[in-house]
Order: structure tokens, then sequence, then C-alpha cells
């Protein structure tokens, strides 16, 4: 009996990407294409390979049903074989199906090779410390900081081979810590900050010449993180002109006492510098060192007594009586002397005293109104107007020009008072004054008078 031995076909597998050439998602069973199949003997979109994925030979065709039942031919597989092919139909259904998987495998195989390309060896250094090499897909040099757990502060420095901060295999990163310095330069503090790990390296980034300079901290002391106090002071050419003598050195003292002692002078005494001797000495400055010698000088001053006069009514007007003479004080004034560089200064004042008070002088002045002046006998008849014409061409009020006679008559003070009159000649009325001339003229006739004395006769 003739059976026909040919096998159902195979349900729909169930799909649940895109159709295939229909752009659309499918999520139930796969519909056959709504074309028919292509008879050209490319199945997959004509493509000229007659190897539908990729140029791979197709797998055998199975050999047709025998349109005889009875057991299989030798030499063919057992029932693993049949389902093997039952699970995968030939022919154009069968090629159709394994495109999907050949995109994923071409996808996933493109996306290794993205992520072998992706991966960077970078060398890092991190404040001085050993470089290290990291595999890395950071895209730039931020990123790669990131991901190692490091920031970079506002005085923290970043240098990279890399351009525009990208990231390329081979690069080199380094990283440096920024560390606070308080620096006082030469008597000038100012604060900075600065990356490098030294105090040499950190001199030498400023600019400070270090050579034959004080440093309160060794240069080969490191700088931490947490900062450094340094002190600096430079070596400087100071001249001092001491003694007649110019002596310029080299130093990187402190002060210019200390310098002044580096250049072997000495001060003694009240000895000084033209600067003070604690001030800080700077390149090229001239010091000039003052010899002094101190001294002290006293002198005695007279104190120039007072006159005390009273009125008197018993006593004519113009009359004064001495009651009691003056005397000067006396006042002891020290002086300090100062001798520099040989040269004489001003003297100073270092002490007043009055050592004895001066006496006032007592004098009675008379009140008493003077009578009409009267005519005195043995005088009266001579020119006494020609005499004062003479000697002082007629004014009540000439003084000769040492200051010694006055009046018409040109009277010295003694003998003026000793014809009773008071102060000068010179202050009293002219009518007065002829009266005691002639008086004068009585006593001793006309010699007190010797040029203009024979005037009184014509």
């Amino acid at each position: 009996m003739i059976d026909d031995h040919r096998p159902a076909p195979a349900p729909p597998e169930p799909s649940y990407g895109r159709a295939y050439g229909s752009g659309e998602p499918s999520y139930g069973p796969q519909a056959a294409p709504p074309y028919p199949q292509p008879e050209s003997p490319y199945p997959l979109h004509g493509s000229p390979s007659p190897y539908p994925l990729h140029g791979s030979p197709p797998p055998p065709a199975p050999a047709p049903p025998s349109p005889i039942s009875g057991p299989p031919a030798a030499g063919r597989t057992g029932a693993a074989g049949r389902r093997r092919r039952a699970a995968e139909p030939s022919g154009p259904e069968g090629l159709w199906r394994l495109v999907p998987q050949a995109l994923v495998v071409a996808f996933l195989a493109g996306g290794t090779t993205a992520f072998v390309a992706d991966d960077k060896a970078v060398e890092l250094t991190v404040d001085g410390g050993p470089p290290r090499t990291l595999h890395t897909f950071a895209d730039d040099v931020s990123e790669l900081l990131e991901e190692e757990g490091l920031t970079a502060g506002p005085h923290d420095t970043v240098t990279s081979r890399a351009a525009g901060g990208a990231l390329a295999d081979g690069d080199a990163v380094e990283l440096r810590y920024g560390r606070p310095i308080a620096l006082t330069l030469d008597g000038r503090r100012r604060e900075l900050w600065t990356t490098a790990h030294t105090v040499e390296e950190a001199l030498r980034r400023i600019g400070v010449r270090a050579s034959g300079a004080y440093l309160s901290t060794p240069r080969t002391a490191p700088v931490p993180r947490s900062g450094l106090t340094l002190v600096v002071r430079t070596e400087r050419a100071v001249t001092f002109l001491a003694d007649g003598r110019e002596r310029t050195v080299r130093t990187n003292a402190a002060t210019v006492g200390e310098a002044l002692a580096q250049a072997g002078i000495t001060l003694a005494g009240q000895d000084t510098t033209s600067v003070p001797p604690g001030s800080f000495p700077h390149d090229g400055q001239t010091v000039t060192v003052m010899r002094i010698t101190d001294g002290r000088e006293v002198r005695e001053e007279p104190v120039p007594y007072a006159v005390e006069r009273t009125a008197d009514p018993e006593l004519y007007a113009g009359t004064e009586v001495v009651e009691r003479q003056g005397r000067a004080g006396v006042r002891r004034i020290t002086y300090a002397l100062r001798t520099v560089n040989g040269v004489r200064q001003r003297p100073r004042v270092v002490a007043d005293e009055i050592v004895r008070e001066p006496v006032s002088r007592l004098v009675r002045a008379g009140s008493r109104p003077r009578p009409a002046v009267t005519a005195v006998a043995g005088a009266d008849g001579l020119d006494w107007a020609a005499l004062a014409a003479c000697e002082s061409g007629g004014r009540a009020d000439a003084v000769d020009p040492s200051g010694t006679y006055g009046g018409l008559y040109q009277f010295d003070p003694g003998t003026w008072r000793a014809l009773g009159g008071s102060g000068t000649a010179q202050q009293a009325p002219a009518a007065e004054q002829t009266y005691r001339a002639k008086k004068l003229y009585v006593q001793r006739g006309a010699s007190p008078w010797p040029h203009c004395g024979g005037r009184l006769r014509g």
C-alpha cells in the first residue's frame, strides 16, 4: 500500500522583533511575507552570493521522503537528526529565519570593537608620587580625576599632554596640590601659594635668589600641604662710613647693627648711625657712623632787678630819692654740649635755675608842685640863650651821640641830680634847665662849658 510519508508543515514560530522588511513591530507569530518568495537563485534580497549568510555554504538539503514506509536507510542519523532537520527547515523560509540572528551577531561584534577602541592607557601622577598606568574610558582629564576620586582646587594645578583636555591613549596627567607659604622676604611679608614640594623649588618658582641668603627653614625641607612660614634675607651690599674710612660688606643681616658688627665697626658711648641701628639694611645703602662726645657747660647770667617808685608829697615834682638800691639776681643755666665726628653742635639747654633772686630798687618820687623859678644872684644878665644855642641848638630834649649829655645845656646825669634835678635834664622843662644851669654857673663859673661858655658874655 502506498502511503504519503511527507511530514506535516511545522507551525510558524513566534517573533518578538520587527518583521523583516516590513518596518513594523510584530508581537505574535510571524506571518508569511506579503509578497511571493523570489524565484531568484539568491533568496536574500537578490544578494549576488549563492550563500545567504555572508557567503557561508547552505546546509545540505534533506533527502526526499521515500514513498515506501520502512526503517531508515543505513548511514542516516537517528531521531536527533530528524528533530534537528525538523527544527531547521530548509529553503528560503529557513534562511529568512536566520537573518535576525545574523544581525544580532554583527551588532555584538561591532559593539565589542567600539568598546575595545574606547579603552585608553593613561599615566597618572598625583602630587609627586610614583606614576600609575590606568585603563580608563574617560573622555577628558576632569572625568579621569573624578573616576579616581580626586579634586583639583583653585590653587592646585593639573598638567596634561592632552590637547584641549581630551584624553587619548598614552597621555600623561599630573595633579599637584597647592601649598600656602607665609613669606617674609627682606623684611616684607606676603602670602602666596605654590605647588612646589621643597623650599628650594618654591624659591626658584617665586624668583628669589637664594645664593648667600639666610633661610629660616633649610632649602631641602619639604613644604607640607598645611603650609609653611618662611623668612628669607637675601645677600645685600651695605657701605659704612666710619672714622674717615669707607667699608662695604655683603651681608644677609636682619638689622643695620648686625651688619655693622660684621664690618668690624664698634659703637662706644653715645655713638650711633645715620639710620636707626635696628632698621633693615637695604642693598646699596650707605650708612654713616657718628662718633659722639657729650659734655656739660654751666653758665651764670644776671637777672635784672625791678624799680619800684612811690609818690612822696614832701618832695618837689621831678625830685627822686632812692630808698634802696637794687641788686641783680643770678640765673644758672646748664648746657649740653655735643661733638659729632669732631664738629661741635649747638649747645642745648638741659637745666635752668635761679640761684639768687633779684632785689628791687625803691625810689621816692616827689609830687609837690615846684615853685616858680626865681632869679639866681650872680648869674642873671648873662646870655643863656646863646649858650643853649651853642650846646644843643636850642633844643630842650637834645641828647649827644654818646647818650651821656642832654638838655639845653648838655648836663650829665650826675651833675643834674647834684643840682636837685630828677631824672635827666632833657626830661625837665626848659625853664628848670636854665635855673639849674645858673646855679651851676654860680658854683663853677663857665668851666662846665669849655667850648661854648664864652657865649654867656656875648
